[in-house]
């Protein structure tokens, strides 16, 4: 159980992604924007990066739990291994649930909903504090007795179920799998911002919790897809902050010490009620802005640079010291961020994104220099970033319209 799953199914995102994009093209349906599905991406990206640091603390929660607390020995056999994943899947749909319904586990999962649009990509787009909230929720299977590892494989075939469930390429399935399984039309409910599919069918693979708990909403009307605070912009650093931001002005609405206590527990549906609140009206069209198709290009070779050395930061994470973790870290998150605001348009973006490019080169050149990249890939990287200087003064601003 070393493998990681989730690792492994990466290369099939991607190729999913690329298939639902050529489907979109060819029938014109227009729900990919290039805008959108790379701040997806940037957003899981973020999630990733941060993660390999944050599992040191979740993992060790369970395995704390599981060494101390562990009431049996569970044994690994079929019949546990069902009752694992029931297990698992369970404990989903409350952390999942609760998410929606505390203000402070809410900006922890709301960036998984901030996107407008709904693809594959959406799936790829997950909260870097999610899991810092949601780890709690899994204590009962250790203490029950199953191993750490056990739970970690079991945990990460549930993530991989989750991601076919993201499109609008799939319409209702059979009658008898919509019952028992989560599906596409269910999860389309889930990302609406509608106000009948608020809160509405949290489960991960069985839709079975949302019927028992009274969750359920059946796919009606198309959802109208996102959050009802808008989150105008295509940073995914800005759109982890943003909701921290949110909740601490709601806090000082209020003057009570008490008050602002539950601020944190009570749900956004009870925030939004209150007086003192000023929360922003209901968007009426998706966020969006225009790029030229040159700078349209040059985002996408940039950004196929950025995957392949945030792939190498993540498969040798563990190879490194603690500073070079770091510095990979701050790498990738300012590089993201580049990349969002030159997506936003932002006056601040063709600087940063300039800056980006020298400090690729150095940073490049440093770990090249101390053989933490093969010859090969730094050479390349070097060669690419010369390339991108020269794109990027002679074609980085164009007045043209996007064409992807």
């Amino acid at each position: 159980m070393d493998i990681n799953p989730i690792i492994l199914a990466i290369p099939v995102y991607f190729i999913l992604i690329g298939i639902e994009v050529l489907y979109d093209r060819l029938k014109n349906k227009k729900r990919y924007r290039l805008n959108d599905a790379i701040t997806n991406i940037s957003c899981g990206i973020t999630e990733q990066a941060t993660g390999v640091f944050v599992k040191v603390f979740t993992v060790a929660f369970y395995h704390f739990f599981f060494v101390n607390f562990a009431i049996f020995s569970v044994p690994e056999t079929v019949f546990w291994t069902v009752v694992l994943f029931l297990g698992v899947d369970f404990f989903y749909y409350w952390a999942h649930r609760m998410s929606h319904e505390i203000n402070l586990f809410w900006i922890g999962h709301i960036v998984h909903h901030q996107s407008e649009d709904y693809n594959f990509s959406v799936a790829l787009r997950q909260g870097a504090l999610q899991k810092v909230f949601t780890s709690v929720f899994y204590i009962p299977l250790a203490v029950i007795g199953f191993k750490t590892e056990w739970f970690l494989f079991i945990g990460a075939f549930t993530t991989l179920y989750q991601f076919w469930i993201h499109t609008e390429m799939i319409d209702k399935l059979p009658r008898w799998f919509e019952y028992i399984f989560n599906t596409p039309s269910h999860h389309r409910v889930h990302h609406g911002r509608n106000e009948k599919y608020l809160d509405k069918n949290h489960a991960g693979t069985l839709i079975i919790w949302d019927r028992m708990f009274g969750t359920f909403q059946k796919e009606e009307e198309k959802p109208d897809y996102g959050v009802t605070s808008q989150t105008a912009t295509f940073d995914p650093i800005k759109a982890h902050i943003d909701p921290i931001k949110a909740l601490w002005k709601n806090m000082n609405a209020f003057e009570k010490s008490t008050d602002k206590l539950r601020v944190l527990y009570k749900s956004p549906a009870w925030l939004a009620k209150q007086p003192q609140v000023d929360l922003p009206t209901h968007p009426v069209e998706k966020y969006n802005s225009t790029i030229g198709s040159d700078r349209g290009y040059y985002i996408l070779f940039q950004y196929a640079i950025i995957l392949g050395i945030t792939a190498f930061f993540l498969f040798q994470f563990s190879t490194f010291e603690i500073v070079t973790q770091v510095s990979f870290l701050a790498f990738i998150l300012f590089s993201v961020m580049a990349i969002g605001k030159l997506l936003d348009q932002s006056k601040t973006g063709s600087n940063l994104e300039l800056l980006r490019l020298f400090v690729t080169l150095i940073f490049t050149l440093t770990v090249s220099v101390s053989s933490m990249f093969p010859t090969l890939l730094s050479s390349s990287i070097i060669l690419l970033e010369m390339i991108s200087l020269i794109w990027f003064f002679n074609f980085g601003i164009s007045a043209k319209p996007v064409k992807y």
